[in-house]
């Protein structure tokens, strides 16, 4: 791990994923047992999906696992899970609110709405983390969480399920952060 490419002062993490993250996730979590910041998980979902994916992340993770609700508080140590069709946004307040703007690149939630409300939100003091999937989504909160001296990390494409996603934002953002998911586990029990 290149630790002097690592900010060490952020107060969230922030996760976005889609087809072939969920098994990434279910390595992660179970590798987590204290962090001294929130984890919030945004996955593309089907529409009226119910709570199934809460619990089965509920039962591999070892962080008390909420699902979020409109105007969830943020703790450090809990795993909150962005539910399905609606956008999570991050307040000033250090609370969770849920959206129903219209979808962005085809998704409620949208990784890139999440992702650019926790830059916006946390500013430097934010991790962004992209994980496999099959469209764009994510980029482009990257960018802005990186823009806002923010740190991000981008799933190695060669150890993603689907690569489209990793790959697209390492060719638009040439991030330093390009980890496998026992890189990701590192980096993440670094901080605990």
């Amino acid at each position: 791990m290149a630790e002097d490419l690592v900010n060490s002062n952020f107060k969230i993490v922030v996760i976005g994923g889609s087809a072939g993250s969920l098994e990434v996730l279910l390595n992660i979590l179970p590798q987590l047992e204290f962090t001294n910041f929130p984890i919030v998980i945004v996955l593309h979902r089907m529409v009226g999906e119910d709570s199934a994916l809460e619990e089965l992340i509920g039962a591999r993770a070892i962080l008390p696992v909420q699902i979020v609700e409109d105007k969830t508080g943020l703790w450090p140590g809990y795993v909150y899970v962005a539910p399905s069709d609606y956008h999570l946004l991050f307040e000033k307040n250090r609370t969770l609110s849920l959206d129903l703007s219209p979808k962005v690149t085809h998704s409620r939630p949208s990784i890139d709405v999440t992702f650019e409300s926790a830059a916006d939100a946390y500013g430097k003091n934010v991790v962004g983390i992209l994980l496999s999937g099959a469209n764009h989504d994510g980029t482009r909160g990257l960018e802005l969480i990186r823009d806002n001296g923010g740190q991000i990390i981008v799933q190695d494409p060669l150890t993603a399920q689907m690569p489209f996603m990793p790959n697209f934002a390492i060719e638009k953002l040439n991030p330093e952060l390009v980890y496998d998911v026992d890189e990701i586990v590192r980096f993440l029990q670094t901080f605990q």
